[in-house]
């Protein structure tokens, strides 16, 4: 008996002197959760507005949550995107991220070459359709963001006419495009609206550039645009070009993807884009925790995944921040739709119905109704837009497909 005792009180020491080491708390469980590296492909780098805020929201997240990356940058939508993916995969990333429309095809084959990986790719609409579980596509209601940026434009276009500096028939806008894909038909259509909204007289001029980035091609598109006599502008192009001609012209400009008020103080008025970080954390967490990633994943206002800055006071027409406020919680109670059929016509006429492309092919077959309950439901049926109705009041000057 005196032996047991003796046992029992050694390994009550031994606990004890355990416990000590381990100041007074029970041992730390073991982290059950599955490391993660990611690894980001890019169309360029950060001189494009589009790639840095990408670029941007991927450091900012991995690093919030502590999880390994690497960033490939200038990959074009080509046999590069493949070979990049693969080689992100040798360097051990277990999710890959690619950003740009024309990488799609790219991300799934390694998709398919490389099963154990997850690969999220922005922008792309076969996700829904080609039924791998390790491919997702993720977008966001970016055509709310846009509607609101065009109600800041508005207000600009009601103040100019209010102080007699044009006439509401002058409310004549401008706006650089990169192509006539529905991506930017969806964007400039939104952003045209928001500024209807306000001035329902106001019309548009559409000028395209036939690349993502190009300053040169952006800054003369947005020069033709302000010798046809445009007294604002905007654009859905990823460089400096438009932003630079409109302060060098002292035109007003609203800008994409981030604000440009540094460069161009007296023009800039403000900027809508996607803040991808929501996106970023979401599949970094399901890939620690063993779930699935949404096929289609879309952000929205309510989840600070569609955002807009700080709107530039110095060029912005007074009140301009409260109406964006304002006119924001209609859209997100639902008491406000962007697309709505009362406020646009096409050839004259309210549309009903429309029939759009969501089951994407090479001949763009439309496939499914996306008019109901009296506005066009965008971004609902996949996460890429679909949206690509010429409407009136907007004028191309040229296409680039």
């Amino acid at each position: 008996m005196k032996k047991f005792f003796a046992f029992m009180l050694a390994c009550l020491m031994v606990l004890s002197l355990a416990a000590c080491q381990n100041g007074g708390k029970e041992s730390e469980k073991p982290d059950d959760t599955k490391k993660v590296k990611v690894g980001f492909i890019f169309l360029h780098d950060e001189n494009s507005t589009y790639d840095k805020n990408f670029m941007d929201a991927a450091k900012a997240a991995c690093e919030e949550l502590k999880v390994d990356y690497i960033l490939k940058t200038n990959v074009d939508e080509s046999d590069a995107c493949y070979q990049a993916a693969a080689d992100l995969v040798d360097q051990g990333c277990n999710i890959v991220f690619a950003d740009s429309f024309g990488h799609e095809s790219y991300m799934i084959q390694a998709a398919k070459d490389f099963k154990d990986v997850e690969f999220c790719h922005a922008t792309g609409t076969r996700a829904h359709t080609e039924n791998l579980k390790n491919y997702h596509n993720a977008f966001a209601t970016i055509y709310e963001g846009r509607f609101l940026a065009g109600v800041a434009a508005g207000l600009k276009l009601k103040e100019m006419i209010d102080a007699g500096k044009i006439t509401a028939d002058q409310a004549k806008t401008g706006y650089v495009g990169a192509y006539t894909y529905a991506e930017v038909v969806s964007g400039y259509t939104s952003y045209y609206l928001g500024m209807k909204y306000i001035v329902p007289e106001v019309t548009m001029e559409v000028q395209f550039t036939g690349s993502w980035y190009d300053e040169a091609k952006e800054k003369e598109a947005a020069e033709k645009l302000i010798s046809d006599g445009v007294v604002l502008m905007s654009q859905h192009a990823d460089s400096m070009g438009a932003p630079t001609a409109c302060e060098n012209a002292g035109i007003p400009d609203v800008s994409y993807n981030g604000s440009t008020a540094s460069a161009c103080p007296n023009t800039f008025i403000v900027s809508s884009k996607i803040n991808w970080a929501p996106y970023f954390k979401y599949i970094v967490g399901c890939v620690q925790e063993g779930k699935a990633i949404d096929t289609d994943w879309c952000g929205t206002l309510a989840n600070e995944a569609v955002q807009l800055t700080e709107v530039n006071e110095k060029a912005a027409a007074a009140g301009t921040a409260a109406k964006i406020a304002e006119v924001k919680a209609l859209l997100e109670a639902g008491k406000l739709h962007v697309f709505d059929t009362a406020t646009f016509t096409k050839d004259g006429a309210k549309l009903d119905s429309y029939m759009a492309d969501v089951d994407s092919d090479d001949a763009y077959t439309p496939d499914t109704e996306v008019i109901k309950d009296g506005y066009f439901h965008e971004s609902e049926f996949r996460s890429a837009p679909y949206f690509d109705i010429q409407i009136d009041g907007i004028t191309l000057l040229n296409v680039a497909f």
